[in-house]
């Protein structure tokens, strides 16, 4: 039986993050890529690259959300827990609930840990207090 993490007590900084070393390389290109198009987007990526805490991808933790992992968020302004799998670009499938890393949700949650609370400035300039409630291992091929 899974229990969910306790969510931390929300303070002014932002919850620190996690990245596997393999993975940072690909984050980085696809924040270099979205520049023209994206420049707000890739510059929060880049932000969020700049202050993670990089290990090698066979010694990250497996509560925190990297490629490929279901998390499982609660949203305090609506009060609705969402399950995603966080993915590249290329696999993003909304239907089956498989988010890009490359959109402000995406961005949000990559590398944080279970209890991890943030808050998330939506498209429409909203903002939003998310709490990451469970993360578990998700398709294989979404790392890919």
């Amino acid at each position: 039986m899974t229990t969910a993490a306790k969510p931390r007590r929300p303070s002014g900084r932002r919850p620190k993050i996690t990245l596997g070393e393999e993975t940072l390389e690909r984050l980085e290109a696809l924040a270099e890529a979205a520049m023209a198009r994206n420049p707000s987007l890739a510059e929060r990526l880049l932000e969020e690259i700049d202050r993670a805490r990089v290990v090698p991808q066979k010694r990250l933790p497996a509560k925190v959300v990297a490629i490929g992992n279901k998390v499982t968020y609660h949203d305090e302004t609506t009060d609705q827990e969402r399950t995603v799998t966080l993915v590249f670009p290329d696999d993003a499938d909304i239907d089956r609930q498989r988010i890009s890393v490359m959109t402000p949700i995406g961005v949000a949650l990559m590398g944080l840990t279970e209890g991890a609370s943030f808050h998330w400035d939506t498209l429409d300039d909203h903002r939003r207090r998310l709490t990451v409630v469970r993360v578990e291992p998700g398709d294989t091929d979404a790392k890919d």
